[in-house]
């Protein structure tokens, strides 16, 4: 499988004005109240934040624990999906929609700040919109600016220069609903078996695994509202775009 690195370069940028403010009204309260609460000399944020994106069904799960093994990361992945566990967000999840940039932005910032990041994350399902990436971009810009701040302080040792990775794994829409499709068939199955002999744990059943349309449906919002916005990034970070069409060893 080819992959694309293009490395880190200067931010060309090609969102509106509206979009960056948006980002801003977002982010500014969230980062506010973070330094209300921990204390901005406990924003401490991971050394190595590798951010996997992709299509429904193109293997974000089923990839993680080789590129966390890989990274040597041991932190367990945040997987964003499952962050968002309140009732109104699981209704617009069960119907192949994204819930809003504000609940997400402030619950992935509180994840970052426990311990248990500290070296380095894999973040599964950031960012999905454009206003997520201007977010993203000022997350950044904080935090080397913590790292200037407290950098020759007795502190510096818990404010480090962040690396910043982005890959995309791609699959078409056809092998999209596809997997899609056969993943909830062979969850309903396990699932079924489990509760059956009483071993084992019950997996996600996700109603748009079992629905053409909505799975149809799920890949479109992520053409429409996530592949650009993860384009975009090419020309700000370290950027991998991997085919995921292929086997597991492959990709």
């Amino acid at each position: 499988m080819k992959v694309l690195n293009t490395g880190t370069k200067a931010a060309t940028g090609n969102l509106s004005d509206l979009e960056i403010k948006d980002a801003q009204l977002i982010f500014e309260p969230v980062w506010e109240e973070l330094q209300n609460e921990f204390g901005r000399e406990n924003l401490q944020f991971p050394k190595e934040i590798i951010l996997l994106g992709g299509a429904p069904g193109a293997g974000k799960g089923t990839n993680t624990a080789f590129i966390a093994k890989t990274r040597g990361i041991t932190c367990a992945p945040i997987v964003v999906s499952a962050l968002l566990d309140s009732p109104e967000a699981k209704s617009l999840k069960d119907a192949g929609n994204m819930v809003g940039d504000r609940e997400v932005m402030g619950l992935v910032l509180r994840r970052l700040l426990r311990k248990d990041c500290e070296h380095g994350v894999i973040l599964d399902g950031f960012p999905r919109t454009k206003v997520q990436v201007e977010c993203l971009k000022l997350l950044v810009d904080r935090m080397h600016e913590l790292w200037r701040e407290f950098y020759g302080t007795s502190l510096s040792t818990r404010f480090r220069n962040p690396s910043i990775h982005i890959m995309v794994l791609f699959v078409d829409e056809l092998e999209s609903v596809a997997r899609q499709l056969k993943r909830g068939r062979e969850t309903r199955a396990h699932n079924m078996e489990a509760m059956r002999a009483g071993i084992g744990r019950l997996h996600e059943d996700r109603p748009t695994d079992h629905d053409e349309a909505l799975a149809r449906r799920r890949y479109q919002a992520f053409k429409e509202q996530t592949w650009d916005a993860l384009q975009s990034l090419q020309e700000i970070f370290h950027y991998h775009f991997i085919n995921a069409k292929g086997s597991i060893h492959e990709v």
